[in-house]
């Protein structure tokens, strides 16, 4: 069973020059375990399409979808509060800009606690643990003293360190990746492609990788998804991809 089921996902937004269609009925789905890349151009839906999944589109938005079913459960058919129990926990998601992602106004700490102590309830000598286990485990440098850091005081990989360790806090079952690694040099976007890669394959969590780098998708994802114009066009197992493309967009 799909541990993420999406069937005729279609995203709309008002403009001044009335709607525009962003995602035209996708289909996509996701295991237990599993490494999904979804590629694209800029514009091709494949972000707007798991934002959507999150929940974090404007209200300009209008989401439409025969489901959207996660581990067994309609997404589209639970109350805020219901969605609110499974999104930061049960699914997560690392963005693309790291300094345009972390709170400025909070510390480093106050930020994956806030996180905790919402999902998990953990007291604070329980969560402090936990917040200094989790930025050893994405390779932060004495992380006692990272916590009482803001984001400014980061570099940019670093604060993309914090994202993931916010990302994977509560042990998620699935996690999407929104190029996370545009905005890095080439030395620091192999770390953190390698570091994501690491967790994955030991937490055994699925992982949506959203990316514009074939070469990482060739490397590194089990299926591939290929979007065009809202639309997805081609899907297929990653060698087969590579070694028959059936799409000319491909």
């Amino acid at each position: 069973m799909a541990l993420l089921d999406i069937r005729g996902l279609t995203v709309d937004f008002a403009t001044a020059g009335g709607q525009l269609r962003a995602v035209d009925s996708v289909d996509l789905e996701i295991d237990p375990g599993e490494v999904l890349a979804i590629v694209g151009e800029s514009g091709s839906g494949k972000s707007v399409s798991m934002l959507a999944v999150m929940g974090l589109l404007p209200p300009s938005a209008t989401i439409t979808a025969e489901r959207i079913e996660f581990a067994g459960t309609d997404l589209m058919r639970i109350s805020p509060g219901q969605r609110r129990a499974i999104i930061g926990k049960e699914i997560t998601m690392i963005f693309q800009e790291p300094m345009a992602s972390l709170n400025p106004c909070f510390t480093v700490g106050f930020q994956l606690g806030e996180v905790l102590s919402t999902h998990l309830g953990l007291d604070r000598a329980a969560a402090r643990a936990r917040m200094l286990e989790l930025l050893d485990a994405v390779g932060i440098p004495d992380p006692a003293s990272r916590l009482a850091s803001f984001p400014h005081q980061l570099s940019g990989g670093m604060c993309q360190r914090v994202m993931i360790a916010i990302a994977i806090a509560c042990k998620p079952r699935l996690l999407i990746a929104d190029e996370p690694t545009t905005a890095l040099d080439v030395t620091i976007q192999a770390q953190i492609l390698d570091l994501l890669l690491d967790l994955q394959r030991e937490t055994d969590m699925a992982l949506v990788l959203i990316t514009h780098d074939m070469g990482v998708v060739a490397e590194n994802a089990d299926r591939v998804v290929v979007m065009y114009a809202g639309r997805k066009v081609e899907e297929a197992p990653v060698d087969a991809l590579f070694d028959q493309p059936g799409h000319p967009y491909t």
